[in-house]
């Protein structure tokens, strides 16, 4: 009777990490080219301010909205999908987050959205469209 509850246990913690590989490895697949994690850290203080103005912007859809709240309440969780003490991938799985956000982002309220809520400088708002699969500026 005892050995069926760890057994029970046993299973649904090797289940979890099992899910959290897959995902690892699904953010690993899904990371941006062209961007590396450096390039994406150091736009994020200007990337926040962004992401923020659009969460805001009742012009914006209700999903895309929550989708940037959601982001926004991850960023700020101390909790990672993989642990920032980790070299390279640590902030990396930061990166891929924002990045599929992003694009799931732009694709549904338009590059003049990032556009006009982008606070930086135009060098980084091409970082920012090529983050989010627009390519440079146009």
């Amino acid at each position: 009777m005892n050995l069926s509850w760890w057994s029970a246990l046993i299973s649904v913690a090797g289940g979890v990490v099992l899910l959290w590989v897959a995902l690892i490895v699904a953010l690993w697949i899904g990371k941006p080219d062209e961007l590396t994690v450096k390039d994406v850290l150091r736009l994020l203080p200007d990337l926040v301010r962004m992401l923020r103005r659009l969460a805001g912007d009742k012009t914006l859809s209700g999903g895309v909205r929550v989708r940037l709240w959601l982001l926004l309440a991850y960023l700020a969780l101390p909790i990672d999908l993989v642990p920032d003490f980790i070299p390279v991938i640590g902030y990396a799985d930061d990166a891929v987050i924002v990045a599929l956000t992003l694009r799931s982002v732009a694709r549904r309220a338009g590059p003049k959205a990032l556009e006009k809520h982008w606070p930086g400088t135009p060098d980084g708002l091409a970082a920012v469209r090529k983050l989010a699969g627009l390519g440079g500026l146009a």
